[in-house]
C-alpha cells in the first residue's frame, strides 16, 4: 500500500464514524488491516470491539434494557477512531517518506531510552548548574559545552514527544510533573508545550489534549499562552470528534466557568483568523507601502534629527507636506495601524532568512528566543558592541521568537567590515538616546502581556506551517477554513454573544463577508431588536449579490431604527441592482426629504425615472445635479440620453459636444451618433460611429453595443431595414 491509498482509506472510516455507521466503519478497519502488515495488537483490539458492538447489538434485538448502552456506543466509537488512528500510522510508519514517520522508525534522535520524567531532571540539573556558575563567574559567559548540552536535551525531548503518537498512563503522569516543577525554565516547558501541540495535531491524544487545558493554567505567562494557542488549534481541528470524550468536554466546560477559557479562547481564535491574512499584507507591504518609502528613503534620511544636545531638535515643517503629497503618511500610518492591531507585516521581510542552518533542526522554530542559546550567545553576549542595540530591539516586542533569530543570525554572518560600520555609526550617545526616547521599560511591558506573547507565537506557527523546508509532510491549520461554532463544545466555549460579534466584526473589517453572514444572522436570532445586526447582514447579502435578502435584512433594521440614511440608502440601491426601479424611487425620495440637495441622491433618483421612462422628470433631477456640480459628466450623460429619447435631439447632441474628448468613452460616441442619425445628420452620425468603433476596439464589440440599441433606434423612427446599413458603413 502506498501513503496515498492508506489516507484515503483512513478517511472513509473517518467519514462513516461521523455519520454514526460504526459497523461499516469496523469492515472498512478490517479492510485496512488485511492490506498492510500491521501490529498484532491492533488487531486483537479490532476483534475486541467488533465482538462488544454485536454483543450490544444483541441484547438491543432482544429488547433488554440497557442504561449504559448510549455511553457504551459513545466509547466503542471513540476506540473505533483510536484505532483507525494508531493502523494509519503503524503503516505509514512502513512505507512513508515524511520526517515524522522516519523518527518513528529510526528512533535515531534519542542515543538511549531516557523517560519523560528523566528529561525533566536533567534540564532542572542544567538550570541549577547555570544558577551556579552565575554566581561564582564574576561576569564571564557560560561555557558553551553547558548551553549545548541544555539545547541538545530540549532537542530530544520535542522530537521524542512530538513522536509519541499516545502518551501510556505512566507518560501522562510524567508530564504532568512538567507543569508542577518550580525550578525548570519556562523555555524549557515553551518548547515541550510546542511539542505536545505539534503531536497532537499530527494525532489525536486525550492525554494530551487534556494536558495542554491543564498548562493553560501555569503561573509562566508565556508557555501558558502558547497552550491556549495549541488547545484552539486542537479544539477546531477535532472538534466534532470530541463529542465522544465526555472527560474532556466535562474539562473544557469546568474551566470555562472558573477561569474565563472562553474569553481567552476567542481572542486566540481572532489572532489565527488575523494570521490568515498574512498574505494579502505581505502584497500590500511588497508592491504599496515598502516600494513608496525606498522611493523616498532619502528623504528619511533627511529626516533624522541630530543627537547632539545644543542643536535643535524641531523638524522642518515642509517635510509633512511633502509627505502628504507623496502619500507616505497614510503609508506609514496604515503600517502602524496594521501592527499596533497585530498584524503580521515583516513576514515578507524575514521569509528569505530562514535558510540558515539553525532552521534545518525542527525543534528550532519553536524556541523562545533567549540570548544564551547556544547558536547566538558569541553574538549577544560578552564585549560584542553589537551585543546592546541588538538586545534592545530584539526585547521590544516588535519581532516574533523566529524573527528574532533570523535578525540574530543575519547580523553574525555578516562581514567584518560590515559590522565594524555598523558600530561606527551607532554610538554610544545614540543608544543611550534611543533607549530613553523609546521608554525600553514600557515596551518590555508590552511584549510581556499576555496577548502579545500569544499573538507572537502565532506568528511562530505561521512562519512554521509556511516557511519549513518540509512544510509539505505537515497539514497546514492556516490554510483552512476556520469554523469557531461548528461543533457543540466550541459552541459552548465561544458561543456569548459579545464573543460572537467581535469575532464576526473583526471578519467584517477585514472583508470577510461570506465567513461574518453566518454569524450575524444567527446574532440576529439572539438579538432581534439590534439594527446594526441586521444592516451588517444585510450589508454581507449585498456583497453576494443576493439582494431580494439583503432588502428583507434592511427593511428589518428600518423598522428598528427608522429613517437611518444609511439604512435607507442601501435599501435603495439593492432596489436598483434588482431593476426594481420604482421601489428604489421612493427610497431615494425618502433620503432627499432627509438630506435635499444630495448629489448621488439626485443623481439615482434621475437615473430610476429614466429606468421608468419618465424621462421629463428624469431631465429635472440630471439639472439639478447639474447646477450644484461643476462640470459634471455624469449629469451631462445622463441629461443628453434623456433628451435623446424624449425627441429633445437639438439637447441631446449640445450636451454629449460639452464631454471632452479626453473623457469620452465609447458609448458616447455611441450615443451622439444615435443622436445626429434620428436627427438627419447622416455624415455626422457616420463619424461618431466611427470613434466608438475605435474605441471599442473590435467590430464584435461595436456590432453587440449597436444591437442593443437596436429597439431604442427603431423606437425613434430609424427603419429597422437600415440598422445593417449603418454598421455597415463604419468599416
Amino acid at each position: 500500500m502506498n501513503e496515498t491509498s492508506i489516507n484515503k482509506q483512513y478517511q472513509n472510516i473517518i467519514d462513516l464514524l461521523r455519520q454514526k455507521r460504526l459497523k461499516e466503519a469496523l469492515r472498512q478497519t478490517e479492510t485496512l488491516i488485511t492490506q498492510g502488515n500491521v501490529n498484532p495488537a491492533l488487531t486483537n483490539r479490532l476483534e475486541q470491539d467488533k465482538t462488544s458492538y454485536e454483543y450490544m447489538l444483541q441484547y438491543m434485538r432482544q429488547g433488554m434494557e440497557d442504561p449504559q448502552r448510549k455511553g457504551m456506543y459513545q466509547q466503542l466509537c471513540a476506540g473505533a477512531w483510536n484505532l483507525a488512528d494508531l493502523i494509519r500510522l503503524n503503516l505509514l510508519d512502513k512505507d512513508s517518506t515524511h520526517y515524522y514517520h522516519e523518527l518513528r522508525r529510526t528512533q535515531t534522535y534519542r542515543p538511549s531510552e531516557i523517560s519523560i520524567k528523566e528529561t525533566l531532571h536533567l534540564l532542572e540539573g542544567i538550570s541549577d548548574d547555570i544558577a551556579l556558575f552565575r554566581l561564582t563567574a564574576n561576569g564571564k559567559p557560560l561555557p558553551s559545552e553547558l548551553l549545548q548540552k541544555h539545547d541538545n536535551n530540549c532537542r530530544d525531548i520535542f522530537l521524542e514527544t512530538w513522536t509519541n503518537s499516545r502518551w501510556s498512563k505512566e507518560e501522562e503522569n510524567e508530564a504532568n510533573l512538567w507543569l508542577e516543577s518550580i525550578s525548570l525554565p519556562s523555555i524549557d516547558l515553551c518548547i515541550m508545550t510546542s511539542a505536545v501541540t505539534l503531536s497532537l495535531l499530527e494525532c489525536f491524544d486525550e492525554a494530551k489534549l487534556l494536558w495542554l487545558l491543564q498548562a493553560t493554567r501555569h503561573n509562566e505567562t508565556a508557555p501558558a499562552q502558547r497552550a491556549l494557542v495549541g488547545l484552539a488549534l486542537a479544539l477546531l481541528t477535532y472538534g466534532k470528534r470530541l463529542e465522544l470524550y465526555p472527560k474532556i468536554t466535562q474539562a473544557l466546560t469546568l474551566h470555562n466557568e472558573e477561569y474565563g477559557l472562553g474569553i481567552q479562547l476567542n481572542r486566540i481564535i481572532i489572532q489565527l483568523l488575523r494570521a490568515q491574512d498574512t498574505e494579502k499584507i505581505n502584497r500590500k507591504m511588497q508592491q504599496e507601502i515598502l516600494p513608496e518609502m525606498m522611493k523616498n528613503a532619502d528623504l528619511l534620511r533627511q529626516m533624522r534629527l541630530g543627537t547632539e544636545e545644543t542643536e535643535e531638535e524641531d523638524a522642518n515643517p515642509d517635510w509633512a507636506e511633502t509627505f502628504d503629497r507623496m502619500g507616505l503618511t497614510e503609508k506609514i500610518q496604515e503600517m502602524n495601524e496594521l501592527q499596533m492591531e497585530g498584524s503580521d507585516i515583516y513576514m515578507s521581510s524575514f521569509a528569505m532568512l530562514k535558510n540558515y542552518p539553525f532552521f534545518h533542526d525542527l525543534v528550532n522554530w519553536f524556541v523562545p528566543f533567549y540570548q544564551e542559546h547556544s547558536s547566538i550567545a558569541p553574538l549577544l553576549t560578552g564585549t560584542n558592541p553589537l551585543s546592546r542595540p541588538l538586545l534592545f530591539l530584539l526585547e521590544s516586542g516588535f519581532f516574533c521568537n523566529s524573527d528574532k533569530y533570523s535578525l540574530a543570525f543575519m547580523l553574525q554572518y555578516l562581514p567584518q567590515a560590515q559590522r565594524d560600520q555598523m558600530v561606527t555609526q551607532l554610538t554610544n550617545a545614540d543608544i543611550d538616546r534611543l533607549e530613553e526616547e523609546n521608554h525600553v521599560s514600557q515596551l518590555q511591558k508590552h511584549a510581556a502581556r499576555p496577548e502579545v506573547i500569544s499573538n507572537q507565537y502565532v506568528h511562530d506557527l505561521y512562519r512554521f506551517f509556511k516557511l519549513n523546508r518540509r512544510r509539505t509532510e505537515f497539514r497546514d491549520p492556516f490554510a483552512e477554513t476556520i469554523h469557531p461554532y461548528e461543533c457543540e463544545i466550541l459552541r459552548t466555549l465561544l458561543g456569548e454573544d459579545k464573543q460572537m460579534r467581535q469575532v464576526a466584526d473583526f471578519l467584517f473589517q477585514k472583508e470577510r463577508r461570506t465567513e461574518a453572514l453566518p454569524i450575524y444572522q444567527e446574532l440576529t436570532t439572539r438579538i432581534p431588536d439590534d439594527a446594526e445586526l441586521f444592516q451588517k447582514v444585510g450589508f454581507c447579502l449585498q456583497k453576494e449579490k443576493r439582494y431580494d435578502e439583503a432588502i428583507n435584512a434592511y427593511r428589518m433594521a428600518d423598522v428598528l431604527k427608522p429613517d437611518h440614511v444609511w439604512t435607507i440608502r442601501h435599501l435603495a440601491t439593492c432596489y436598483r441592482l434588482s431593476h426594481q426601479y420604482d421601489k428604489a424611487l421612493e427610497y431615494y425620495l425618502h433620503i432627499e426629504q432627509i438630506q435635499p440637495g444630495n448629489a448621488t441622491v439626485l443623481y439615482y433618483a434621475g437615473a430610476c425615472l429614466a429606468a421608468l421612462s419618465r424621462y421629463e422628470e428624469a431631465l429635472q433631477y440630471f439639472f439639478r445635479l447639474d447646477l450644484q456640480e461643476e462640470n459634471c459628466i455624469r449629469a451631462w450623460r445622463s441629461i443628453a440620453w434623456c433628451s435623446l429619447l424624449s425627441g429633445r435631439w437639438p439637447q441631446a447632441a449640445k450636451y454629449y459636444g460639452r464631454i471632452p474628448e479626453e473623457e469620452r468613452n465609447a458609448d458616447d460616441d455611441l450615443n451622439a451618433g444615435h443622436t445626429s442619425w434620428v436627427s438627419g445628420d447622416l455624415p455626422a452620425a457616420v463619424k461618431h460611429y466611427r470613434k466608438a468603433a475605435a474605441r471599442y476596439g473590435s467590430h464584435v464589440l461595436f456590432r453587440q453595443a449597436f444591437d442593443r440599441d437596436r429597439i431604442v433606434l427603431v423606437g425613434l423612427g430609424i427603419d429597422a431595414e437600415d440598422i445593417p446599413l449603418m454598421e455597415d458603413q463604419v468599416f
